[in-house]
């Protein structure tokens, strides 16, 4: 029987770990690790509204505004969060012009309440940020499929309510939170006029599907609504922030759940890494002309093929009537 000594053992042990450091820190700061926003403009007189900034890369990002001297709206849904959230954003960044106001976006009666309360309270929108976003199954509360509802026709709905403001304070952004999972979504139009979904079960792997779609309709709706505005003063940006280790994986199965937090810990992006190319859509001079553009890591990114489809992007935007939206 051939035995090691620990002398032996142990030089080739610490081999093997210095390696694998080596390849961990160059892997995260060479693909996982973003760039950051370098912006240095101030948003005192300006109001900004974030979705779903009661924790996650929208907190993050709603601090990062407040600092800057913006009046901050948290739009969200639960409130005991959001307020929780208000009174540490306003806490760290000595801003006190940070307040909560109820938006549920699985709700189109909520996102029309929200819209007409922003519209008669707030004089100025200078910033909707759509950031919220889930993975999951269920239905929203008008049957559309839970992802599809939340993350695109929830947004889809609260921007067009808040256009006519933002063009009121032109130059006004609009940025949409996407992901680079949108490479692999697609749009069925069969399947949202039969379903109301943008898949046919409720499945994990369904639910994933549906998550891919959802972020392609993020997009189109981009690409649409830059046509839509040009010339008005309105300038509008997707991203995919990155890989973010936040709780966005409330809703997946725990046993997911468990396989993927030892992963996020190690190679995943912190919240405030994860709000940059939100930030650099918002606030980076120059960019104007790419109004429509998809962009990752602080810099402008070529969209998949289907999100770069003009056809496709107008049939999401005007067809919403054939699949139930009203």
């Amino acid at each position: 029987m051939i035995t090691y000594s620990a002398a032996v053992v142990m030089p080739v042990f610490i081999s093997i770990l210095a390696i694998g450091i080596v390849l961990y820190l160059i892997i995260y700061y060479n693909v996982f690790k973003g760039s950051r926003c370098t912006s240095s403009v101030t948003l005192k007189g300006k109001t900004a509204v974030v979705t779903g900034s009661n924790t996650g890369i929208g907190k993050s990002t709603a601090l990062d505004l407040a600092k800057r001297g913006a009046r901050v709206i948290l739009a969200c849904r639960d409130k005991q969060k959001a307020e929780a959230a208000a009174y540490d954003i306003r806490r760290e960044s000595g801003n006190n012009e940070v307040l909560f106001m109820q938006l549920d976006l699985g709700s189109l009666k909520s996102v029309r309440s929200f819209a007409e309360t922003l519209l008669k309270t707030e004089p100025r929108l200078d910033l909707l940020i759509n950031n919220a976003g889930m993975m999951g199954s269920g239905r929203t509360e008008d049957g559309f499929g839970m992802a599809f509802g939340v993350n695109h026709l929830g947004h889809f709905l609260l921007t067009c309510l808040l256009l006519e403001r933002l063009k009121e304070c032109s130059p006004s952004r609009v940025v949409n939170v996407s992901a680079l999972l949108h490479r692999l979504g697609s749009v069925d139009f069969a399947l949202l006029g039969t379903y109301k979904d943008l898949v046919p079960g409720q499945s994990a792997w369904h639910n994933f599907k549906a998550y891919c779609h959802s972020k392609l309709c993020n997009v189109l709706f981009t690409r649409e609504l830059a046509n839509r505005l040009e010339g008005t003063g309105v300038t509008t940006y997707s991203l995919h922030p990155g890989v973010i280790h936040t709780e966005f994986s409330r809703n997946l199965n725990p046993w997911l759940r468990l396989f993927q937090v030892p992963i996020a810990k190690l190679f995943f992006l912190d919240t405030e890494a994860g709000a940059q190319t939100t930030l650099y859509c918002a606030l980076q001079e120059g960019i104007e002309a790419l109004s429509g553009r998809y962009f990752s890591s602080c810099a402008l990114q070529e969209a998949g093929a289907m999100g770069r489809d003009d056809a496709l992007a107008r049939k999401l935007w005007e067809d919403k009537g054939d699949v139930g939206f009203t």
